[in-house]
């Protein structure tokens, strides 16, 4: 038979006064509602003081702060950021001046490559591995094949080769391409692939030597990047695994090379919480003094929400202009 325990005598409780007591929330923070014809900046003004909007008015204040005193702004992102519809965002935000360097995966340049070859992407790669024919499409494979060889031919990275071939050739949709804007802007690219990972590496036209070459040339140019990194902004949007890695071995070889890269800002941004961009990106390598943020949400709502609040905080004249 199970001991009896005594009853709890809650009328001996100590209490304490509630104006006394520590509150995380107060009505200042509270959001406000929207009305009929208020600007986009009237919206941000009304977004709540908390929690994931709080973190999105310090990510926007710290990348305006940057660009304001010429610090370095990096934009990572995997490849679905540009299947999702956001390459002219980026695209604008590189002509803003609001982005200094740009790091992709491989499969980045797969799909900005085919829209602006052709204007669609994504193949359903469900029924096309069932019959063999996934990553099959033989223009996509040849030109960046071939742009990748000339490239590593030339001593170029990987980014600056398939942006030279996107922008000199013919290609009737380049005027929204990541690539080939960066390649017209002067704006670095780095691509960090993983031997096997993209279609064009099926092929017969595929060069390891070249991928392997181009790729680490870009290794050493994100580490030029980061070197730079201090009182500024890096962005990753996506990457679960391979740009988190990446960055973290630029950040330590930049370190061990004697660069001061201790302050500045982090921000991961995707639809869950994966533990590299999490400990690679937000946590370890601002434990010196900088600020980590993760921003979580769909890539097609939050970038497009992001990017307006930079465009409007930018030409409001500085951090905190569009509140």
């Amino acid at each position: 038979m199970s001991r009896r325990l005594p009853r709890i005598d809650r009328s001996k409780i100590t209490t304490v006064p509630a104006r006394r007591r520590r509150s995380k929330v107060r009505t200042l923070q509270e959001a406000k509602p929207h009305e009929p014809g208020g600007s986009f900046a009237d919206f941000l003004d009304e977004l709540p003081g908390l929690l994931g909007a709080a973190d999105l008015r310090v990510a926007v204040e710290a990348t305006v702060r940057a660009h304001a005193r010429k610090r370095t702004l990096l934009w990572g992102f995997g490849a679905h950021l540009i299947k999702v519809g956001l390459a002219p965002l980026v695209v604008d935000l590189m002509e803003r001046g609001l982005v200094s360097g740009l790091l992709m995966n491989g499969a980045g340049c797969v799909h900005d490559l085919e829209l602006a070859m052709m204007g669609r992407t994504s193949e359903d790669v469900a029924p096309a591995l069932d019959d063999g024919s996934f990553g099959m499409a033989r223009e996509t494979a040849e030109r960046l094949n071939g742009a990748i060889a000339a490239g590593s031919r030339d001593g170029l990275g990987m980014g600056a080769a398939v942006g030279r071939e996107l922008l000199d050739g013919r290609y009737p949709h380049k005027d929204r391409s990541v690539l080939a804007s960066a390649a017209r802007l002067g704006i670095p690219v780095t691509v960090h692939a993983a031997i096997g990972t993209d279609i064009h590496h099926m092929h017969p036209s595929a060069d390891g030597a070249a991928l392997g070459a181009t790729s680490y040339r870009d290794f050493e140019t994100l580490t030029s990047l980061v070197a730079t990194l201090e009182g500024g902004v890096l962005y990753n949007i996506g990457s679960a695994v391979i740009l988190p890695e990446a960055f973290l071995k630029a950040l330590a070889l930049a370190r061990n090379l004697g660069h001061k890269v201790k302050r500045f800002t982090t921000v991961n941004l995707d639809f869950i919480r994966h533990y590299r961009p999490q400990v690679n990106v937000v946590e370890r390598p601002t434990r010196l003094g900088g600020r980590g943020i993760s921003l979580v949400g769909h890539h097609e709502i939050l970038v497009p929400l992001l990017a307006a609040a930079l465009v409007e905080a930018s030409a409001a004249g500085g951090p905190g202009g569009a509140r």
